[in-house]
């Protein structure tokens, strides 16, 4: 069992700042690969970036160059700073995390981009 909750989110301008955390449960955080995902309204939830246990990255285009996603594995906890943000940024921004054969999500925090 693994619990996830984000923190972070808000309403902010076009161009600012914000830098989401996650924090984590259990023992397993420092070895599995975790994300960042962000569901608009009235849309899917699409992936937003992944980091692995080793430390690599990737990002959708649509973030690449302005977000950057990291952990850190002895506080248990996963951050996603995002800078030039942009009103198609507004979402709700989950973490999550895979522990075959189950996915765990946290509740999300909310991110308002106001134009």
């Amino acid at each position: 069992q693994v619990l996830l909750v984000e923190s972070g989110g808000g309403l902010v301008q076009a161009g600012g700042s914000l830098r989401l955390s996650c924090a984590a449960s259990g023992s397993t955080f420092r070895d599995k690969t975790v994300d960042w995902y962000r569901q608009p309204p009235g849309k899917q939830r699409d992936l937003v970036a992944t980091i692995t246990s080793g430390g690599s990255t990737m990002y959708a285009d649509s973030v690449k160059g302005r977000f950057s996603i990291s952990r850190d594995n002895a506080k248990n906890t996963l951050y996603l700073q995002m800078n030039s943000l942009k009103p198609e940024d507004t979402a709700v921004y989950y973490c999550h995390i895979r522990v075959y054969p189950t996915d765990y999500w946290g509740q999300g925090t909310q991110v308002t981009v106001s134009s």
